[in-house]
């Protein structure tokens, strides 16, 4: 009677054992393909950045007077790359809102001047924006979608048990910009 009680108390344990390490794991892998994702943010916010100061050497070749515009390029440039250096989610999110918001100046400047609408620098760096927009989009998709995968994990049962053991917690969704 003993033998057999040591022996399924044995089994519970190994089963519990075995439950708790395929849960870390799997939140483990949940965890790392979150952080992977909100790199692939921070890689194509950072190409993004990258065409600022052309683009604003490009305007101001055509729009002299426009300096206040090319400065808040300049400092809302500034502000997405400190916010890509740091952990915050919703820093990111608002300093490319203010990004945007900027570029849309700009963008709106090569519109109202036909001399550096019709500059292939100009196209060259709008197609460059807009296939850099397209892959933030991308990127920006698949960090909400791992991080939903990861969260559902940290609140189903039984992995909402082994979520704390294993360090790993729910984590913020990509707010789009001006979202």
């Amino acid at each position: 009677m003993v033998r057999t009680l040591l022996i399924v108390v044995l089994i519970i344990a190994v089963a519990v054992l075995i439950i708790y390490v395929l849960g870390y794991n799997r939140l483990k892998s949940a965890d790392v393909r979150v952080a992977e994702a909100l790199s692939g943010i921070d890689v194509e916010l950072t190409r993004r950045a990258a065409l600022i100061p052309s683009l604003v050497q490009t305007v101001q070749t055509f729009a002299v007077h426009e300096r206040g515009v090319l400065d808040r390029v300049s400092t809302a440039r500034a502000a997405l790359t400190n916010a890509t250096a740091g952990t915050s989610v919703a820093q990111r999110s608002t300093a490319e809102r203010d990004l945007d918001a900027a570029l849309g100046q700009v963008l709106a400047l090569g519109q109202g001047n036909a001399a550096l609408a019709s500059s292939n620098n100009f196209l060259q760096l709008q197609g460059s924006l807009a296939e850099t927009e397209d892959k933030l989009a991308f990127a920006r998709q698949y960090y909400n979608d791992s991080v939903a995968t990861l969260n559902r994990l940290v609140t189903t049962i039984p992995w909402m048990f082994v979520a704390p053991l294993a360090g790993v917690a729910e984590r913020e969704y990509y707010r789009l910009p001006g979202g």
